[in-house]
């Protein structure tokens, strides 16, 4: 049995419930990924072209810095990855997470939320910020409040 672990960002705690509940579907570890500085409201604000968040997705390049945390990447074989769903792509702090460790022979499985959009191009989107011998699936958008009993039937497909 491959040892779990949920990884994901909140800006506004709907992703943080969705994750603590996989969590305990997937019997995985949980882990929070914080910036340094934490998104105010204002700077979520996505129609101020000026706000934050504005400002990062539209620099692909953008990599907002982690608060100190260590994930432990190497203890785990299964990464539950998990994070609203930005402009139909992951915030740019995903690809600062990966690209702050070393998920070499990692199984990723990305999880969002969302307001109404899909994955988009997210797997694309994160593929250059981990080794190639990683491997980024594609995995389900946990919007409203699944169940436990309905996430362990998805977690066991893994």
């Amino acid at each position: 049995m491959s040892k779990k672990l949920v990884a994901y960002f909140s800006a506004s705690g709907v992703t943080a419930k969705a994750a603590k509940t996989l969590a305990e579907a997937a019997g995985a570890d949980l882990f929070e990924i914080r910036p340094e500085v934490p998104y105010s409201k204002a700077d979520l604000n996505w129609n101020d072209k000026a706000s934050r968040s504005s400002v990062e997705m539209n620099d692909r390049s953008s990599r907002p810095k982690l608060a100190a945390g260590d994930a432990k990447i190497a203890d785990y074989d299964v990464i539950f990855l998990g994070f609203p769903i930005w402009w139909y792509v992951a915030p740019t702090i995903i690809n600062t997470f990966l690209e702050s460790y070393d998920f070499s022979g990692k199984t990723i499985i990305l999880f969002a939320t969302s307001g109404g959009s899909g994955f988009g191009k997210a797997v694309e989107g994160l593929k250059g910020s981990v080794s190639e011998t990683a491997v980024i699936k594609e995995g389900k958008l946990l919007n409203g409040t699944p169940s436990v009993a309905e996430l362990k039937n998805w977690v066991e497909s893994f």
